[in-house]
C-alpha cells in the first residue's frame, strides 16, 4: 500500500470519529432540525484527499454512527446526502489553495439548498410522514442562519491548515 493511501485511510478514521462525535453527542437536536458541526472534519477531509473519498467518510460516519453505533436513526436517504455533501466539499476544496468568501460560497450554498433543504427535507417528509410544508419553514430558518456561520467557521480552521500543510510538502 502507497503512503499516501495509508495516510488517507489515517485521516479517514480520525474524521469519521469526529464527524460522529460533533454530528450526534456534542449537537442540538430536535425531530425535524439538527445544528451540528459534523461538516467541519468533512469539509476537511474533502479538502486533503478529493470528492470520492470524502463521500466516501460522509457516508460511512453516516452507517457507522447511526446503525452500528445506535446514535440515530439509519436510513439510507442521509447516508446518500452524506454521501453527496462530501463530494461536493471535496470536489470544490481539494488541492485549492488558502481561500477566502469568494470562493467557499457556492459549495456551502450548494450543500445547504440541494442536500439540507431539498433532499433532507425529501428524506424528513418520508421517514415522519409529514408534510414537507410543515417541516420546510423551521429548517430554511436554521439553514439561513448556519449557513454564514459554516463558512466562517471552516475558512477559520482551513486556512491555518492549508497553510500548515503547504509548508509541510
Amino acid at each position: 500500500m502507497s503512503q499516501d493511501k495509508v495516510r488517507a485511510m489515517v485521516y479517514g478514521a480520525f474524521s469519521i470519529s469526529f464527524i460522529i462525535l460533533l454530528t450526534y453527542v456534542f449537537s442540538i437536536q430536535t425531530v425535524f432540525i439538527h445544528i451540528t458541526f459534523g461538516f467541519l472534519p468533512l469539509a476537511m477531509y474533502g479538502a486533503w484527499f478529493g470528492p470520492w473519498r470524502a463521500g466516501l467518510v460522509g457516508a460511512l460516519a453516516n452507517f457507522l454512527g447511526t446503525a452500528v453505533l445506535g446514535l440515530g436513526v439509519f436510513f439510507p436517504g442521509f447516508m446518500l446526502s452524506d454521501f453527496l455533501t462530501g463530494w461536493i466539499y471535496g470536489f470544490f476544496f481539494h488541492n485549492k489553495p488558502p481561500m477566502g468568501w469568494k470562493y467557499a460560497w457556492l459549495p456551502f450554498l450548494l450543500v445547504t439548498v440541494f442536500v439540507h433543504l431539498g433532499l433532507n427535507t425529501l428524506w424528513l417528509t418520508l421517514f415522519y410522514d409529514k408534510a414537507a410544508s410543515a417541516i420546510f419553514m423551521g429548517r430554511l430558518v436554521k439553514n439561513i442562519l448556519c449557513y454564514p456561520l459554516e463558512i466562517s467557521l471552516f475558512l477559520l480552521v482551513y486556512r491555518p491548515a492549508a497553510a500548515w500543510r503547504l509548508q509541510k510538502s
